[in-house]
């Protein structure tokens, strides 16, 4: 399933020098990164109830790329944002690095998310009216880092986008706009990455740049990324595959 070819799509523009690489894996290797443990999420339609999760559990190991497949309406949004933080199940656990999501409060999510957690959505998310550099850089201006330009400048590369640094959201392709968000994700060196459906709105050639983009983040970066998506050549790079189907986790081989 995993693909490591790397090309010209996640070459640098630039070297950053005296810039730490985040010790994202550093973890205890025998505690999961992600364990999620017989979840259900359901929600109140007029007189309908919906029944989104139904006692899905997973784990992922710290450093690893798992992908979230199934096809609309299964489940996969509403696993993605419970394991963020973003949602909460009406029952079941979910833990990230040890650290049990469900019972904390509001205000120790918000630090969490924060902190540990980097979101990419399909819609890519940028305020239009700032830059690149500056979308990149907002978030580390929120979190108080002092070193602000050299991290930005380190995201900004890893992603290769320098020369588009200046560059408005809407003076960009849908490509180098994922990119930002991407490198937006990555500003504040979160353990964690949630990506959801972030090729939908790609086609297939820049779809494929995105993913081996990924592909390179998570080998060289050491995150751990969770990834749901529709698309069969997903799982041409992943490291293992989720299916959901009706809120449930279901057999991928069909047996």
């Amino acid at each position: 399933m995993n693909n490591h070819s790397e090309n010209s799509v996640v070459q640098s523009t630039g070297t950053i020098t005296g810039e730490s690489v985040p010790d994202a894996g550093s973890a205890n290797p025998a505690e999961p990164a992600v364990e999620v443990i017989n979840i259900i999420r359901t929600y109140k339609v007029g007189n309908n109830e919906v029944h989104a999760l139904r006692g899905v559990s997973l784990m992922v190991q710290p450093g690893k790329w798992v992908g979230v497949r199934g096809r609309s309406g299964s489940g996969k949004t509403t696993l993605l944002n419970c394991i963020g933080g973003l949602d909460h199940p009406n029952s079941g656990t979910v833990r990230c690095f040890s650290k049990e999501i469900t019972h904390m409060s509001d205000s120790q999510l918000t630090r969490w998310r924060r902190e540990e957690v980097g979101y990419i959505f399909q819609s890519f998310a940028l305020l239009p009216t700032l830059s690149a550099w500056e979308n990149i850089e907002l978030p580390i201006r929120i979190a108080g880092n002092r070193d602000r330009r050299g991290r930005t400048r380190y995201c900004i590369d890893l992603v290769g986008l320098r020369k588009w640094a200046n560059h408005r959201p809407y003076e960009m392709s849908g490509g180098q706009q994922q990119r930002v968000a991407i490198a937006r994700a990555l500003a504040n060196q979160p353990k964690l990455l949630l990506a959801d459906e972030p090729t939908g709105e790609l086609d297939s050639t820049t779809a494929r740049e995105i993913l081996t983009l990924f592909r390179h983040i998570v080998d060289a970066e050491g995150v751990t990324l969770l990834m749901t998506s529709h698309d069969p050549i997903v799982l041409e790079y992943v490291d293992e595959v989720v299916e959901l189907q009706d809120g449930q986790r279901v057999d991928i081989n069909g047996g």
